[in-house]
């Protein structure tokens, strides 16, 4: 089933850009926004955790497809409505070329066709999605599925930039990929530092890094050279945060005025934190942010000090 045939929800990024959002109206500031973070639905992943076999792809999703179900329902009830609901990424577990592959896509269009059709779906690929080493082949499945694998869109005065971390973390296979996701880059962020927006903000899997932009490499970031040239880049920019997943657990810091936030899993936990989602407030002077347990969300809503963000203009 391809992401135009799962239903109107699905307004996959095309030429760079998200038809869910009119550029020429949406940016001119007019107010305190919020929007909702989820990451890594990753269906098959806890099976394969449960068992110690994560190369492979998993054969049982059950819990994932429940969980991110619950999600969706969460989202759908929160008044107001969101502008809208990114997913950064590690949509399925099973890797380009794996078993279930096809069925685990098909399991979650058929739950992300129940957001609701005022709330776009914005969708940010993982490593999972476009694989560890991604090639031309890869990268063209994950666009014909989900959309563009990185683009641009503004919300509220705000320039939102999705990007394709995986460019970031082995390009070997597609350097000409990566060279085009970088010059595209390299003009947004002109945009953002010629302060034509209110803010900029960058939504990727894998985080620039955990805690510290000087921590050791490892699985969950980008390495050394590149997380210091990007994150200058960005600050030089005035990007304002990244919003990242990838690590099933939350984490984040700060470089000069650059915020990195990584967000805990929908799907499968590696460390303590519930199953949930990630509200993000956005006002004039800066984005506030708070991690909510899915059914916490579901059943108390948005804290009262965060919806008072929003009533002032």
């Amino acid at each position: 089933m391809s992401a135009a045939e799962a239903g109107g929800v699905f307004h996959r990024a095309r030429g760079r850009t998200l038809d869910a959002f009119s550029a020429e109206k949406e940016r001119e500031w007019k107010g305190p926004f919020y929007f909702i973070q989820g990451t890594d639905p990753q269906f098959g992943l806890m099976k394969a955790w449960s068992i110690g076999d994560c190369d492979n792809s998993g054969d049982e999703w059950g819990q994932e497809v429940r969980l991110t179900e619950q999600a969706v329902q969460a989202v759908n009830k929160l008044n107001p409505k969101p502008r809208f609901f990114v997913l950064c990424g590690d949509l399925i577990h099973a890797m380009p070329g794996m078993p279930w592959r096809k069925e685990q896509t098909a399991d979650l269009q058929r739950v992300l066709r129940d957001v609701d059709s005022e709330i776009p779906l914005v969708l940010v690929s993982g490593n999972h999605d476009v694989g560890n080493v991604p090639t031309p082949e890869t990268v063209a499945e994950f666009q014909q599925t989900w959309g563009d694998d990185y683009f641009s869109f503004w919300v509220g005065g705000v320039l939102f930039l999705v990007l394709n971390s995986q460019f970031l973390y082995n390009c070997s296979g597609c350097p000409a990929l990566k060279q085009a996701q970088d010059a595209w880059l390299d003009q947004q962020l002109r945009l953002a530092e010629q302060h034509r927006c209110r803010h900029a903000v960058v939504f990727q899997h894998i985080p620039l890094f955990l805690q510290s932009i000087d921590e050791d490499d490892n699985y969950f970031n980008l390495t050394r050279a590149i997380r210091r040239e990007l994150a200058d880049k960005f600050a030089r920019a005035g990007v304002k945060a990244v919003f990242s997943g990838h690590y099933h657990r939350n984490a984040g810091g700060t470089y000069q005025n650059l915020e990195m936030v990584v967000s805990s899993a929908i799907g499968c936990q590696l460390g303590e934190d519930p199953h949930g989602l990630r509200v993000v407030v956005v006002t004039a002077e800066k984005i506030i942010h708070r991690y909510y347990g899915i059914d916490e969300l579901s059943e108390k809503g948005i804290g009262d000090d965060l919806m008072d963000l929003m009533k002032k203009k």
